[in-house]
């Protein structure tokens, strides 16, 4: 494998802002329900993190679009979290593209649209999106000439704004953007939440698998980019996408990488890793 590109950050220079470190987190759901309960101003019984593999299709991965967290709640409610620390321009697209990830990866054949669930697309930003200084801004689909008509199908945008200012928000909220702004403890929740980060950075399977992860990104990313310009086509990058897997899983599988933590590194079901490493043959 290509060595280490050194102009990433390493574990212990992450913090929860940090797409890796925001997932590994917030995936125990004790540590997201707060943040949740607090930008939605409503209390929530309980949540489970959804399985993505369950829920993929063809296509699901064709931005490279990775739903890290995506929970539901008791009634069926969706809710998926995504930090962003750079401002690329395109975040309103990038929350549409994510609402129609989910719609697709929920309504299964034969399904009826009204089955699709109410659903919450929030990111957290270092930045202030929009310029106007709030700590958060909701979005709800309405009409244009009657304003308090509203569209009615039940999905919902918001944006965190770690350097927001205006706005009415529980101190909560104002404690988990402050520490995911500049790491400042204020309160148990950033207490709870800076204890849970510093246990990820003292893990050595995490500080492997977020080694590994790096390496396998950079080196798809480049194979990608290669197949693109030798091949001029869709195809190209799809044979080096599938190539670059599975040397790496392989190597991986060499240095004593155990099958289910490849497949994690990947974000691929575990039997196609065992398939590649000719562990499954069916």
């Amino acid at each position: 494998m290509a060595p280490y590109n050194a102009h990433k950050k390493t574990i212990d220079e992450l913090t929860l802002m940090d797409d890796y470190m925001f997932a590994q987190v917030m995936r125990q759901t004790d540590h997201l329900k707060p943040l949740l309960e607090s930008a939605l101003q409503m209390k929530i019984s309980k949540i489970e993190l959804i399985e993505i593999q369950k829920t993929e299709k063809g296509g699901y991965d064709s931005k490279g679009v990775r739903l890290d967290l995506y929970v539901t709640d008791e009634s069926g409610t969706i809710y998926n979290v995504e930090v962003q620390t750079s401002d690329k321009k395109n975040l309103p697209k990038r929350m549409r593209y994510y609402q129609s990830v989910i719609d697709i990866s929920f309504l299964s054949p034969g399904m009826d649209y009204k089955e699709l669930k109410k659903s919450f697309i929030i990111f957290i930003c270092n930045y202030d999106e929009y310029r106007r200084g709030r700590c958060i801004y909701t979005f709800e689909n309405t009409c244009r000439e009657e304003p308090d008509l509203k569209f009615g199908d039940e999905s919902f945008k918001i944006l965190l704004n770690t350097k927001g200012v205006i706005g009415e928000t529980s101190d909560e909220l104002k404690e988990v953007l402050k520490y995911l702004d500049d790491g400042t403890i204020t309160g148990d929740y950033s207490r709870k939440l800076d204890d849970a980060v510093k246990a990820v950075k003292s893990s050595e399977e995490r500080r492997l698998e977020y080694m590994l992860l790096s390496v396998w990104k950079n080196e798809m990313r480049a194979e990608g980019r290669e197949e693109g310009r030798e091949e001029g086509r869709e195809e190209g990058r799809e044979q080096g996408f599938a190539e670059c897997m599975e040397r790496d899983a392989k190597a991986m599988y060499e240095e004593g990488i155990k099958p289910e933590i490849i497949a994690k590194i990947q974000k691929v079901p575990v039997e196609v890793i065992e398939k590649i490493l000719g562990l499954r043959t069916v």
